[in-house]
């Protein structure tokens, strides 16, 4: 079971509709081309159209597996006192003093660009249940840091 945001639970069923209804027959027709234009042993353009429909519905079997393993997260039930999934949370690198914010989500919703991490990266682990003031040190690739929490919101 994933738990996500509703907002993620809808972007995830508008990709797969737009896999399913655009995506799928365009790799159809890129094989009929591929096909017409003789001997398939030798026919790298038919190989290559073959390979990205299995791609294709790889990644659309993935998707359904993701909608249906999908439990929606009321965030009107969510608390600040502690940090969980759907938290935003606000912090301080007490090393550097820098600030940064992010939004713990579920893996198929993280987005760094959109300041949503994935509930399993290390950050994310490392702040879970943890409340404001508290500091936390994290095992990053890189080392180890040192977080403050500042603030907890939805």
């Amino acid at each position: 079971m994933t738990y996500m945001s509703q907002e993620g639970y809808d972007k995830l069923i508008a990709e797969l509709q737009r896999l399913e209804s655009i995506e799928r027959p365009k790799a159809s027709a890129a094989i009929a081309e591929a096909r017409d234009k003789g001997d398939l042993s030798e026919n790298s353009e038919y190989d290559a159209a073959k390979e990205a429909q299995g791609h294709l519905e790889d990644k659309i079997n993935r998707l359904k597996i993701a909608i249906s393993e999908a439990k929606i997260v009321d965030t009107s039930r969510l608390s600040t006192d502690a940090v969980q999934i759907l938290s935003k949370v606000e912090m301080t690198n007490l090393t550097t003093k820098t600030k940064m914010t992010y939004t713990i989500v579920s893996e198929n919703e993280a987005n760094l660009a959109e300041g949503k991490i994935s509930i399993k990266t290390p950050i994310a682990q490392g702040l879970l249940n943890k409340k404001v003031g508290d500091e936390v040190d994290i095992k990053i690739p890189r080392g180890t840091i040192r977080l403050r929490i500042d603030k907890i919101s939805i």
